[in-house]
């Protein structure tokens, strides 16, 4: 199973923000999306969840165009998770959560899309657990830190078990900890068979995917293993400045000279 851009061209506005990019990110696999601010790489990701329109090109999962896929196949295939998540302050975390299954509109109110199950509560269960939120899922949203919030999202956005995350900056606004903690909890995922993509500033964050999508001016730079994307020729091609890459064990550190 795969999510696939084959020669995709986006615009932003009247300029071209994508320009004949092709990548395949494999379910299973995390892949990292880089590259210097402007290079393409929030487009790139709203045209692949299909909420930027694509002027050429095809996006894919598992073979099929996105743009035929129903609404429901959507939300079932794809999950999004911005950098900076709006959640209710007000509301317990288990119902925040409960929000991701589209059955747990009636908690607030609103017409249901469907009634809600039992395994319906057993997936919040499950996503809590999975996220190490359940020890806090009584609380409200406003009680809790900033990376606890970022991990009630991403149960929120897993709950309804989609093949596909997606994540726009995820640790941008988290201190060091809680970034690898949420690396972690991702990592732990992908191992389950979740195709992971995240668009990632932080290049030593980004050395610990199983792969990484270089952008540059809306095009592909360099694709492939860390390895092979983050040397310090093609870092400094995308970026305009020198780069040492060292390996610490099996982990490559980044280190910028300018």
């Amino acid at each position: 199973m795969t999510l696939e851009a084959v020669d995709v061209h986006v615009r932003a506005g009247e300029h071209p923000a994508v320009r004949g990019v092709s990548a395949v990110f494999p379910a299973g696999q995390f892949t990292a999306v880089i590259g210097p601010n402007g290079a393409g790489k929030s487009t790139l990701l709203r045209a692949l969840l299909g909420l930027s329109p694509v002027q050429a090109g095809d996006i894919r999962v598992g073979g099929q165009p996105l743009d035929t896929l129903g609404r429901a196949d959507r939300a079932r295939d794809l999950a999004f998770l911005a950098q900076s998540e709006a959640l209710p302050d007000q509301t317990r975390v288990r119902d925040v959560v409960a929000l991701g299954r589209g059955a747990g509109e009636w908690r607030w109110g609103l017409i249901p899309t469907r009634p809600w199950t039992p395994e319906d509560e057993d997936a919040v269960t499950d996503a809590l657990s999975r996220t190490d939120t359940r020890q806090f899922e009584h609380r409200r949203v406003l009680e809790l830190s900033g990376g606890e919030r970022q991990r009630v999202a991403l149960a929120r956005a897993l709950v309804a078990g989609p093949r596909f995350l997606l994540l726009d900056e995820p640790t941008n606004h988290l201190d060091l900890a809680y970034a690898l903690e949420v690396i972690r909890h991702l990592r732990c995922e992908v191992a389950g068979g979740l195709g992971v993509v995240a668009v990632l500033h932080d290049l030593n964050l980004a050395a610990r995917a199983d792969r990484v999508v270089l952008l540059h001016q809306g095009q592909v730079l360099a694709s492939g293993t860390p390895d092979t994307v983050l040397t310090p020729a093609h870092l400094h091609a995308a970026y305009g400045v020198r780069i040492r890459v060292l390996r610490d064990a099996d982990r490559l550190l980044i280190v910028p000279e300018d």
